[in-house]
């Protein structure tokens, strides 16, 4: 198996064979427990106005969650926050999901042969799936802050299902540990509290806190389709 590890929409453009996007912080983390907590559906766009036209088209029972530079656009109904899932009524809705880094990487992944959404809290989960699948290439982008800076949280997500799919039964307690006073000090900062709570920075980093991978297709229409595969216990 061969196994490379790119950044940004740059690395996600080159992506070839099984290729997962990575976004610690916080769009695919904000994916999983939307799921978790009970959304019917789930789809990508790159850009508000590509959120609000869908919302538009699809009507009763859609809500548009997201951020662009971190904050919730004007008129979407949600932020990209893990705890804001937890809370919010989702139960059967169809949720459209617009972000700066992690839903651009899926809609411009499309050298793919398979592509896969993840965060720490599933890491473990696309790990043992991609084994299952044994391809000859697997791409990791890590996507970074805003898709143009590198991010100790993204890469340390990447090397952490290199290593699962090499074998290896890695400790990375340490640097877990280490984002809080790192990258995920953001999240500790007063004035950004109403859109990034330090609540997100736990739920973010909760290794393999689900069993479950999302699996994304690019439609004609130019919007990804996320939808969860569960993993055996």
């Amino acid at each position: 198996m061969d196994i490379t590890i790119k950044e940004f929409i740059k690395g996600s453009r080159e992506a070839q064979g099984v290729t997962v996007i990575i976004d610690v912080f916080r769009a695919f983390s904000t994916a999983c427990y939307a799921f978790d907590n009970g959304i019917k559906r789930l789809i990508d766009v790159a850009t508000p106005a590509e959120a609000f036209a869908l919302k538009d088209k699809l009507k009763a029972e859609t809500i548009i969650a997201g951020e662009q530079d971190e904050k919730k656009p004007e008129g979407f109904d949600l932020g990209n926050s893990p705890t804001e899932m937890l809370t919010a009524r989702l139960a059967g809705k169809t949720m459209i999901h617009c972000t700066t880094a992690g839903t651009r990487g899926i809609i411009n992944a499309t050298g793919a042969t398979e592509i896969i959404a993840a965060g720490l809290v599933n890491a473990a989960a696309v790990a043992s799936y991609i084994s299952l699948m044994n391809p000859e290439k697997v791409t990791l982008v890590a996507m970074g802050y805003r898709a143009e800076n590198s991010t100790e949280e993204d890469l340390l997500c990447a090397r952490y299902i290199r290593d699962l799919l090499s074998g290896k039964k890695p400790d990375i307690s340490g640097e877990l540990e280490a984002l809080r006073l790192g990258p995920g000090s953001r999240f500790f900062i007063p004035e950004n509290l109403s859109f990034s709570p330090p609540t997100d920075f736990f739920l973010c980093t909760d290794l393999n806190h689900f069993n479950f991978i999302l699996r994304a297709v690019i439609t004609s229409s130019g919007y990804a389709e996320l939808t969860r595969l569960d993993m055996d216990r």
